[in-house]
């Protein structure tokens, strides 16, 4: 089921999004704001106080958010400065445990935090690298929007539709479940589907869902979606262009020894 053309009752409503803060830009607003903000490194901006209205999609087990974020220009700044200016792991850091043996992921992957962080899945541990001014900048931009603090993102680059993500749940120990996963995408528009779990084990059907996640859309994937839905972005023949993702997310601190 895609978003765009089935939508049913509870989709159509809108939900007011949190209003933003007077400092920094949220939005379908300000074009040149964001690239005046980077380049000067001060953050100190007012924006329109006109709140953002974002997408509710609900069905069994799935609550999730969706808006246009940001306007095409400010995203295509946004979208060049993170291909100049993210470093991507190599090596190890991009091979992850599949029943049993180790495959390189088919995409580019890194990490950002705040100091000590990492995070654990598929039999690898991803250790933080320091916020870059601009990932701060994103991620203050997102939580103003949602009212959640969030210290580590997650930065996936696929280079075209050959590049891709299998289907899984964002369900380690090391998240705080009880934030939502923010995820911005930047540069190709590419399909977004979600599964239910009693449909993937082919236990009974639950029509999937497909989200065509845009340049400078946001994303919100609500508790509890991870508990019952698997995600992926498969591969797609017509996507020739890269795209670059970010899923920030609440780690757990854990206690100093």
């Amino acid at each position: 089921m895609s978003i765009s053309d089935e939508a049913t009752e509870n989709d159509k409503k809108p939900v007011k999004a949190r209003s933003p803060s007077a400092v920094g830009i949220t939005g379908e607003r300000d074009d040149g704001a964001l690239s005046a903000v980077c380049s000067t490194l001060s953050w100190d901006i007012t924006v329109n106080p006109e709140p953002l209205v974002m997408r509710k999609i609900v069905r069994e087990g799935l609550d999730l958010d969706y808006i246009r974020f940001f306007k095409k220009s400010t995203a295509d700044y946004v979208f060049r400065r993170l291909e100049s200016e993210i470093e991507y792991f190599e090596g190890d850091l991009l091979k992850i445990r599949v029943y049993g043996k180790w495959r390189t992921i088919p995409r580019k992957q890194v990490t950002y935090g705040d100091k000590g962080m990492s995070y654990a899945f598929s039999g690898t541990r991803l250790p933080a690298k320091p916020w870059t001014p601009l990932l701060q900048h994103l991620r203050d931009l997102v939580a103003n929007q949602t009212g959640h603090r969030y210290n580590f993102v997650l930065v996936n680059r696929y280079k075209d539709g050959s590049d891709h993500m299998g289907e899984h749940k964002d369900d380690e120990k090391d998240l705080d479940h009880a934030v939502p996963i923010a995820s911005l995408s930047f540069g190709q528009p590419r399909d977004f589907v979600l599964k239910h779990g009693d449909a993937r084990r082919k236990v009974r059907h639950v029509e999937p869902v497909k989200i065509c996640l845009e340049h400078g859309s946001l994303l919100l994937m609500n508790p509890p979606t991870n508990r019952y839905w698997y995600h992926s972005l498969p591969p797609r023949k017509a996507a020739v262009e890269p795209r670059v993702n970010l899923t920030f997310r609440r780690l757990h601190v854990l206690p100093s020894r």
